[in-house]
């Protein structure tokens, strides 16, 4: 199976994942207290179990994500977000990376023209975080290098390239192609520098990333074991992928009728949600008799990925699975709930616009 970092592809064969590539399995009884564990969103992880044990130890640990800013944030992204968030609460030293660099290396020019519009898809993106409640202080973005240590953060990202040949990438990704290739480098180097000594230090560390993102943790640790910093290899926890609204694809930039931003109108989101694919049946009377397939249903897993309150979704679930809800009834819950946490969130990015320029563009 092939694994495609830059890809739009909904994984769907877990267990064969897990054989292939080595990844464990979350044990059910890691919640931390937060529900992407206890529902499963959380399925595989790498060296986790050090970092849950630094919780319980009340020792420091390093949480890392980045995204890249190749287009608007979404409902996917925001899976990520919260995670960093959450692991915050628990003692974290934190970073996370707006990757303008990995946005426009990466990516054709047809989607990103120029390193100016990555900046400003990263401003955009920043306002985004800021306003889900990650902050100022833990942001840096890539082209202005890690804050605390711009200059350092640079020249480690040239010393690891030493560490990978090219014949070890494209074994890995299926290709060279010199954009990416450049990208990876910077990768690398913001899932490792954190424990430099210039900045947190030799710690278990965690980023939270799609299976799909796997490639980029494989190499990442057999980096670690290379260097001579004495770094513990790097942790990673594994999120299943939030499907989009319509079959065959995961939530993505790319599939935009599929995917919810977070600046999509609310007009907008609720008609993607009154079109998203159901797990409705055929007729009312089969439905009635037969029940829903949550398991299928998009508008559903909107709900789950997101809603909070589990009781209340565990309602939603039974009421639908039973045919006592309608596929009619789970979206209206659905745009209950989104479409005025949107409005709500719109509203903080709005107002967190300035601080993200400042972050940005210094």
């Amino acid at each position: 199976m092939e694994l495609d970092p830059w890809g739009s592809n909904e994984v769907k064969d877990y267990s064969h994942v897990f054989r292939e590539f080595g990844l464990s399995q979350i044990d059910a009884k890691t919640s931390l207290g937060h529900y992407f564990f206890e529902r499963g969103h959380i399925v595989a992880h790498r060296d986790f179990n050090r970092v849950t044990d630094a919780v319980k130890r009340k020792k420091p640990f390093v949480n890392v994500t980045g995204i890249a800013c190749s287009g608007g944030l979404h409902f996917g992204h925001k899976v990520d977000i919260d995670l960093f968030v959450f692991l915050k609460t628990l003692g974290a030293k934190s970073f996370f990376c707006a990757a303008d660099l990995d946005g426009y290396l990466s990516r054709p020019d047809t989607q990103v023209g120029s390193i100016d519009r990555a900046r400003e898809i990263a401003v955009e993106n920043v306002s985004h975080a800021l306003a889900l409640g990650v902050g100022e202080k833990d942001i840096y973005v890539q082209s202005r290098g890690s804050t605390k240590n711009p200059v350092r953060y640079f020249g480690f990202a040239f010393e690891l390239s030493k560490k990978i040949t090219a014949n070890t990438f494209e074994a890995t990704y299926g290709h060279v192609d010199l954009g990416k290739v450049a990208s990876n480098f910077l990768q690398y180097a913001d899932i490792l520098h954190p424990q430099l000594k210039e900045f947190a230090g030799p710690m278990p560390s965690v980023t939270g990333i799609g299976l799909d993102q796997d490639p980029h943790a494989r190499i990442a640790r057999d980096i670690a074991k290379r260097m001579s910093y004495n770094f513990f290899a790097p942790g990673f926890v594994y999120f299943k992928h939030m499907r989009g609204l319509r079959e065959g694809a995961k939530m993505s930039s790319s599939r935009p009728e599929a995917t919810l931003f977070l600046n999509d109108p609310p007009k907008e989101a609720e008609r993607k949600i009154m079109t998203a694919f159901t797990g409705g049946r055929n007729t009312l009377e089969e439905h009635r008799r037969l029940g829903g397939v949550p398991e299928i249903c998009r508008v559903y897993e909107v709900l789950n990925f997101h809603l909070p309150d589990s009781k209340k979704l565990k309602k939603i679930y039974d009421d639908y699975k039973s045919g006592a809800m309608l596929s009619s009834e789970i979206k209206q819950i659905c745009i209950g709930f989104a479409i005025p946490w949107l409005e709500k969130h719109q509203e903080k990015a709005r107002e967190k616009k300035d601080a993200a320029r400042q972050i940005v563009y210094g």
